[in-house]
């Protein structure tokens, strides 16, 4: 088996590069129990390859996903676990946010998270009210660190301004054809992964397959890639995003089969000359 390698947040605790998604595992806006039995021994099956990291969210299945997630740690060392999950932008206000956390940890089954991150901004409610529930959060230890989603330089700016506790990851769209365009209105290569690497918050990169697009033959340096490395596309396009300072990823992995094609993209590093070939890329 792979080991899995971590990268240090600020405060020197580590994160592995790669972790498990779980958008769409008990549903996507609307809860859904089919698969619920399948879901559950997939993740319980990443955890046992090493895939510690598990990233979800209040909103994802209705809340039901991080019930899945839930029951699928059960029995796990708990430190073993990097568990993040995040609130939803309806629920920014000081008091909602902090019964939305609450919520969250019966869900899942845990007194604290690893990670607990605003979904996204919300210029409806002020941010210093929310940036102070964050904040009671860490005091009350609810959760070991405080992030952001899809946040501009300067929004990020502003929260950390306002917040008592450092801001440790910020997570956006980020893949091999979705560079400088995204959720966010910076350019992500341009402007907020320089900031976030300057000041030492963690990138963790959502969608780094593009919805699988990446994973598949047509992309010429990547299949290129692939043959000379004799790796699949996607370990290609991983290692690409993991071996960037400052960047973990989070591909979501519903088999057994992707879950070692993923582990497969670590151990390994791509050449320089082959990193600024896919940095030189363009969709």
């Amino acid at each position: 088996m792979i080991p899995v390698e971590f990268k240090k947040l600020y405060s020197g605790v580590d994160i592995p590069v790669l972790g498990m998604g779980t958008w769409g595992m008990g549903g996507s806006w609307t809860k859904e129990t089919d698969h619920d039995r399948e879901e559950i021994a997939a993740l319980k099956a990443g955890i046992k390859l090493g895939l510690t990291h598990i990233d979800t969210a209040e909103m994802y299945g209705q809340g039901h996903t991080e019930e899945l997630v839930g029951k699928a740690i059960n029995g796990f060392p708990r430190k073993g676990l990097f568990i993040t999950t995040k609130v939803w932008m309806d629920n920014l206000a000081h008091d909602d946010l902090i019964s939305s956390a609450k919520r969250s940890l019966k869900k899942l089954g845990t007194p604290y998270v690893d990670l607990y991150l605003l979904h996204g901004p919300n210029q409806n409610i002020p941010i210093k009210e929310t940036m102070e529930a964050m904040d009671y959060l860490v005091k009350k230890r609810m959760t070991r660190f405080i992030g952001v989603s899809n946040f501009s330089v300067n929004q990020l700016r502003l929260a950390q301004s306002l917040a008592r506790f450092r801001i440790a990851v910020n997570q956006i769209e980020y893949n091999l054809l979705v560079r400088d365009k995204g959720n966010v209105t910076d350019r992500m290569e341009s402007q907020i992964i320089p900031y976030c690497q300057a000041n030492g918050i963690m990138v963790v990169a959502w969608r780094p397959l593009g919805k699988g697009n990446i994973a598949r033959h047509g992309i010429k340096a990547l299949d290129e890639l692939a043959q000379k490395y004799k790796k699949t596309q996607a370990q290609i396009a991983l290692n690409w995003l993991i071996s960037k300072p400052g960047i973990v990823t989070i591909p979501k992995a519903s088999s057994m089969e992707h879950m070692r094609e993923n582990l497969g993209a670590m151990g390994w590093t791509l050449e320089k000359e082959d990193m600024r070939k896919l940095d030189g890329l363009k969709s």
